[in-house]
């Protein structure tokens, strides 16, 4: 039997288009399904290896992530108006979903600087790193989600069954955050105060998306940001379908699904673009 041998060249992606570069991303991932397997097996469990709770901090860490919202609330230092369910319930799912998307932005913004030694020695396609990466956050999410579904229960919150939807609707978010966290992990490489900015602007996001308050702000300037924020409803939207069965603004979620999908093949093509100068200046 003939041993075949797969040669990735950075500089041959550069002559494909953009569905072409689509195509080329998700046949890499499936070549290389059992390296990514490895990779999140190996990085998953030891996170947790030499902790005393060891995977339970994926179920603690929502918990812990709410409390001071909570505290601040009860106390009245925090007012986020009538947000139709107990606030911790509601807190618990928008930050939770909140935190997918940041979490998924950060993975990605190291595929590059992650795996820096792995790339350098090395011949595969990078973007398994971010396939690894982003599956890494998908499954703590899911992980975590049963805390999610729990606190409703105590709080006679029946999830609807359109929940099943749930990993088609935070599909959206995991593209943006990829694509935004793509672009980051090039300039970071050779301008790592970029960011840095990047990354002081979107922890701070949360304060501008109707995520620990309600959206039915009476502040003008707050009420024009959020209802320009894609967030608002890529993060509202999963919210609204878990607790309510149905979304808020169908045809603006749809129209902010399609502006993360597209700027995540742009990100994939600037990525494929110049990962081979980059990866040159890693070495």
């Amino acid at each position: 039997m003939t041993n075949q041998i797969a040669i990735y060249d950075v500089e041959s992606k550069k002559g494909i288009n953009l569905i072409q570069n689509l195509i080329l991303l998700g046949r890499n991932c499936l070549s290389s399904r059992e390296l990514i397997w490895q990779l999140f097996r190996r990085d998953f469990f030891a996170v947790h290896k030499k902790s005393l709770l060891g995977i339970s901090w994926v179920l603690i860490s929502p918990i812990v992530a709410i409390i001071s919202w909570v505290l601040m609330n009860a106390f009245g230092i925090l007012n986020p108006g009538n947000v139709g369910i107990p606030y911790p319930a509601y807190i618990l799912i928008g930050t939770s979903i909140w935190g997918l998307f940041i979490g998924i932005y950060q993975s990605a913004a190291g595929t590059l600087s992650v795996g820096q030694g792995f790339i350098t020695q090395v011949k595969y396609p990078h973007e398994v790193l971010l396939a690894k990466q982003v599956f890494d956050q998908l499954v703590n999410f899911f992980l975590s989600f049963s805390i999610i579904v729990i606190t409703l229960i105590i709080f006679r919150i029946l999830p609807s069954w359109q929940i099943v939807f749930l990993p088609v609707l935070i599909l959206p978010l995991a593209l943006l955050g990829s694509g935004l966290g793509l672009i980051m992990s090039c300039v970071s490489v050779v301008a790592s105060d970029m960011k840095k900015i990047m990354d002081i602007f979107l922890v701070n996001l949360i304060f501008l998306t109707p995520i620990i308050y309600s959206k039915n702000i009476t502040n003008p300037v707050l009420s024009l940001i959020i209802k320009i924020n894609p967030l608002t409803y890529l993060v509202g939207g999963v919210r609204d379908t878990i607790i309510y069965g149905q979304l808020d603004s169908p045809w603006i979620f749809g129209f902010w699904s399609m502006v993360a999908l597209v700027s995540f093949i742009i990100s994939l093509r600037f990525f494929y673009s110049v990962e081979g100068t980059v990866i040159e200046k890693l070495i």
